[in-house]
């Protein structure tokens, strides 16, 4: 545990512990944020008084990400919620721009000095101690996967940064370095366990006995992490953030409980419905979209940003001793689809799929008829083929099981054994139109 007197504290006096940040927080949006001094006052908010503290939080709006988007201008490429000086910003992020124009994300020194001290809680969680040697896999820039990379620093590690796209590097890293950890996104690190195997390279015997994966979800699916696990012969954890508010704000203990909450003191997170937005209760099981809202951060605080991750909460304490919720990611909303009424995560299609691990690769793609979340039955699904398995009978077994456990019907396609693309970052799911 890198911050025992903090991670063990009781969680119930947390909410207590963070109001006065939170309305110093509120105080500094009134003041340098135009976007927030016009939404608050919008929604009848006219000053950090009238906003209350976090007990009156869900009274006060949520934040878009649309909306940021649309402050954005040639003359204020970050936007309006952008509260520090040219002078004070120290780094700038930006996202993958899949939806156009990257947005950018700035960070002040303390911001990012908040940023890496948070990612080091999160990836301790995973056992990784002073003097291990780690491989990464996430380029320093532009994203901001690379923020974390700051964080192998703090823990005392011996950092091998090689970068995304770079497979022969990595291996040979792994070969000739010996390290005992690696990083990288689950898609990724289930790549990999092919290459090794289609040239003779012994991965379950190498040095690496950790694989710490991020980036997406996948890593928390039983029948996945049991993939990564025998290609690897390493323990797998996983952690997760979110670019606007952390890099890596979860991190995964070695008793794969879920991920803990590691962002106590600089950010406060809700669970809400939604469908309707109305919280939910903070309890073991309880199930929600996250979101969050900064307490500390100084460049482009961020006041109940919708995050559109779906999670399951784990409550209590952990046998580790860390007291914080824990999550475990079920999928992004922005990514669902209903199928006659049923949502449908596809990360949940494919840990079904992934339950017949002698037969499929574990690579699949989604590919909805038309535009829109919103599908008919039969949902075309297609399955690719592990190689040599002879797919006699399992496209009707993945439907019914795919019926059975997630109460929607599938039209299931087998592909040939290496046949759908493979990604060295984050897997691509669903065919969008």
């Amino acid at each position: 545990m890198l911050e025992p007197d903090i991670e063990s504290a009781p969680w119930e006096a947390q909410e207590g512990a963070d109001d006065a940040a939170y309305r110093d927080q509120i105080g500094y949006l009134f003041a340098r944020s135009r976007f927030y001094q016009e939404k608050l006052a919008g929604a009848g908010f006219a000053d950090a008084r009238a906003a209350g503290g976090l007990a009156d939080i869900a009274k006060l709006p949520f934040t878009e990400k649309d909306e940021l988007r649309q402050t954005r201008s040639r003359a204020e490429p970050i936007g309006t919620h952008c509260t520090a000086t040219r002078e004070e910003i120290v780094r700038i992020y930006s996202t993958s721009g899949t939806t156009g124009t990257p947005s950018y994300i700035p960070l002040t020194g303390a911001d990012l000095d908040v940023w890496q001290r948070v990612s080091s809680r999160s990836y301790a969680a995973s056992g990784i101690v002073r003097g291990e040697r780690i491989v990464s896999t996430y380029n320093a820039g532009p994203f901001v996967a690379g923020a974390a990379l700051g964080a192998f620093d703090r823990l005392g590690l011996c950092h091998i940064p090689v970068g995304t796209g770079n497979t022969e590097r990595l291996m040979a890293a792994v070969d000739l370095l010996k390290p005992t950890a690696a990083v990288m996104t689950p898609s990724y690190a289930l790549h990999l366990i092919e290459w090794a195997r289609a040239r003779d390279f012994d991965l379950a015997g190498s040095s690496v006995k950790r694989v710490l994966v991020a980036g997406e979800p996948g890593g928390g699916e039983p029948a996945m992490r049991a993939q990564l696990e025998a290609g690897w012969g390493a323990a797998v954890t996983e952690a997760m953030g979110i670019g606007d508010i952390n890099v890596s704000l979860w991190g995964e203990c070695e008793h794969k409980a879920g991920m803990h909450f590691s962002g106590r003191g600089f950010v406060h997170f809700e669970l809400i419905d939604p469908a309707t937005g109305a919280p939910v209760p903070l309890s073991d099981g309880a199930t929600g979209e996250l979101v969050l809202t900064h307490l500390v951060n100084r460049s482009a605080p961020l006041l109940r940003f919708r995050t559109r991750d779906h999670v399951r909460v784990g409550i209590g304490l952990c046998a580790c001793g860390r007291t914080a919720p824990r999550v475990r990611c079920i999928g992004r909303t922005d990514d669902m689809l209903i199928v006659r009424g049923v949502n449908v995560f596809p990360s949940a299609v494919r840990e079904v799929v992934n339950e017949f691990a002698a037969e499929v690769s574990g690579v699949l793609l989604i590919q909805p008829r038309e535009a829109g979340v919103r599908q008919d039955p039969p949902l075309p699904i297609t399955v690719e083929l592990a190689k040599g398995a002879s797919g006699e009978g399992l496209a009707e077994r993945i439907r019914q099981r795919l019926r059975d456990k997630l109460v929607f019907t599938a039209e299931i396609t087998l592909a040939p054994a290496e046949s759908l693309p493979r990604s060295e970052y984050k897997s691509k799911l669903v065919a969008k139109h």
